[in-house]
């Protein structure tokens, strides 16, 4: 039975994450030295190939996907956007700390919204919904490598539920323009919903290929 292959790459660095803001659906674009950062990866190691494409519809993830592959024409997903902060896009943590909602949040509860925003919890249901649904198709036309671009909080969700070895989410901590790939076997698949996540992204190049 095939095996079906999924790469999950983060979107290229912006500015306002090093300024520790909350950007989920802000759609910012890619930093200067984010760019640079992504060309240089590219030059330098080694990404996967595969025949789809996916990507959020967020600037900074089409942005990466015209660098790292652009001979490809990317399929956008709506679902596959970060998660809402609402009222806290924009803000820090030090600016939200007097929040009480903020203290209930970052504590953990996975119902708590952010004002406009959208809970843990309806973040991940929305996320996994569409994840599950990507790879459905992938089998149903039996595409069997698939590139997946999107950002950290969506990677490291998905991961944490269906990947294999298990680890909380930030175990899969990753930086702009790193990411993992996973196998899905459609046995084990449909038996227990798990993947393999058996490299991380991108890979050094072989001497050859120097």
């Amino acid at each position: 039975m095939k095996s079906y292959y999924i790469h999950f790459i983060c979107h290229g660095n912006i500015d306002e994450t090093h300024k520790g803001k909350y950007i989920g659906t802000t759609n910012v674009p890619l930093s200067d030295k984010g760019k640079m950062e992504l060309k240089k990866l590219d030059h330098n190691m080694k990404y996967p190939g595969a025949t789809a494409l996916f990507t959020s519809p967020l600037k900074r993830c089409k942005e990466t996907c015209e660098i790292l592959y652009p001979n490809m024409k990317p399929i956008v997903i709506d679902q596959l956007s970060e998660c809402n902060f609402g009222e806290w896009e924009g803000k820090t943590a030090d600016e939200l700390k007097d929040d009480e909602l903020f203290k209930q949040w970052i504590g953990g509860s996975s119902e708590v919204k952010p004002p406009h925003g959208e809970s843990s919890a309806d973040f991940t249901r929305r996320i996994c919904h569409m994840f599950e649904d990507i790879v459905t198709g992938l089998m149903k036309t039996g595409t069997t490598d698939a590139i997946i671009v999107t950002h950290g909080g969506v990677i490291m969700t998905l991961l944490a539920i269906y990947g294999l070895p298990q680890a909380k989410p930030f175990d899969w901590v990753m930086d702009g323009g790193y990411g993992y790939s996973i196998r899905i076997t459609p046995m084990l698949w449909q038996r227990d919903k798990v993947s393999e996540v058996f490299q991380k992204i991108p890979l050094p190049k072989e001497d050859d290929e120097e």
